[in-house]
């Protein structure tokens, strides 16, 4: 199929996970790829890689990214926040073009960077180590691309971190990403128990 649409193997896995992500195809492995009849209930998306339940991903995701967004608002270099800035800008770009993959991966590079910046090493690494489940989980609440206002969700609730680390405020950073990951997950059905 690669050789056919002139796209490596790489892009195209990557497009089949998006896709798969958006629940509109299923991959059962050694029988193909098949269309299925639209978005996927919560108890029925996709095991991610690691083999994690999305609700799992979610509940690691609300338990430490907070205490990193909080972490950045404290220490975070005025580069860094720069940085940040330039991610999100990343991320609005590719939404406005309707390039799903694109803003998944402004995403995931947006939390990426909050892990990075929090200047706890054991945070980025295990945030880092973790990167093909949370990347996964990232692309899920674009499921709802049917509706516009829903794939804007993130890049709205980031743009409300992203303020809250810029002024500094490290229980504002906690609060606006714990709220925007629980949303996130709430976009796609999936409920946890938060600690």
């Amino acid at each position: 199929m690669s050789t056919t649409l002139g796209i490596s193997r790489t892009v195209l896995r990557e497009a089949v996970s998006m896709l798969e992500a958006l629940g509109l195809v299923r991959s059962q492995p050694g029988k193909g790829v098949f269309v299925t009849a639209g978005r996927a209930a919560s108890s029925e998306l996709p095991m991610g890689p690691l083999d994690m339940p999305p609700h799992a991903v979610f509940q690691f995701r609300s338990i430490i990214e907070p205490a990193a967004a909080a972490l950045m608002a404290r220490s975070a270099s005025a580069a860094d926040i720069d940085a940040l800035h330039a991610t999100q800008t990343r991320m609005q770009t590719a939404l406005q073009a309707m390039d799903l993959v694109a803003a998944a991966d402004a995403d995931l590079d947006f939390h990426l960077a909050i892990a990075t910046a929090s200047a706890n090493p054991m945070l980025t690494a295990a945030i880092t180590a973790l990167e093909a489940p949370i990347g996964y989980s990232l692309r899920l609440p674009f499921a709802d691309w049917a509706d516009p206002a829903g794939i804007w969700a993130p890049a709205d609730e980031h743009r409300v971190v992203l303020d809250a680390i810029t002024a500094r405020d490290a229980d504002a950073a906690h609060a606006a990403m714990r709220i925007h990951l629980v949303r996130a997950a709430a976009r796609i059905n999936i409920d946890f128990e938060t600690p």
